[in-house]
């Protein structure tokens, strides 16, 4: 699936699986669920949301620590717009890889969760439906039509075609290819979900505590 252009998409509304808020259907799918907290480098995170903001400051420990401490996904991109002076010069460049590498992750430590629901959109195109965001999603232009560029949900489905429609359970993510690609001024390494990950209870004590 090629994601070099930023030419917008139009879907119909009819003939798509969408998600918009996280206690609807499918709103696991999105970024702002804080259902799924990440294991990385001996870290606990609490949502992807976290983790890619985190990664726009991967020279700037102080920046992630503000960010990686908040418990509400919307808290952790909100804290993230005041370090955007120190934003990583090559962003624009890397995100979406970054993006993806952050979906890869949550596939991976969440299979058992996520797989089942990527399986149920099977033959559809996904979309994140935005009031405002025609980068990562869609917006609803009132006539039935969904346009924008819908990264996230492209993204999602390439991931549901590579893996989870071939049931070939994400067992491990490499680290990019890219300079400073660092969490806590610490290379990461790669990500595993046997024996690295909490268990169902741990994780619920984790997020209700």
């Amino acid at each position: 699936m090629s994601m070099e252009s930023n030419k917008y998409n139009t879907y119909h509304i009819d003939s798509v699986v969408m998600f918009s808020k996280t206690n609807e259907e499918f709103g696991e799918l999105s970024n702002m669920s804080s259902k799924f907290p990440l294991f990385i480098n001996d870290i606990i995170i609490p949502s992807s949301e976290a983790l890619y903001q985190a990664m726009r400051y991967s020279l700037f420990p102080k920046a992630q620590n503000e960010i990686l401490i908040q418990k509400s996904p919307m808290t952790a991109k909100m804290i993230s717009k005041k370090y955007l002076y120190y934003t990583r010069q090559d962003w624009d460049l890397i995100k979406l890889k970054i993006m993806r590498w952050v979906l890869e992750v949550k596939l991976s430590q969440h299979w058992n969760k996520l797989s089942p629901i990527l399986k149920e959109t099977a033959g559809k195109s996904i979309v994140e439906l935005s009031h405002k965001d025609q980068y990562w999603g869609v917006k609803n232009m009132g006539n039935g039509d969904l346009v924008g560029s819908n990264y996230l949900g492209r993204l999602w489905m390439d991931l549901r075609e590579k893996y989870v429609l071939k049931d070939q359970k994400l067992e491990c993510v490499d680290p990019l290819k890219i300079a400073g690609f660092r969490l806590y001024d610490f290379e990461i390494d790669t990500i595993c979900n046997e024996g690295h990950f909490l268990s169902d209870e741990e994780d619920q004590l984790y997020l209700f505590a």
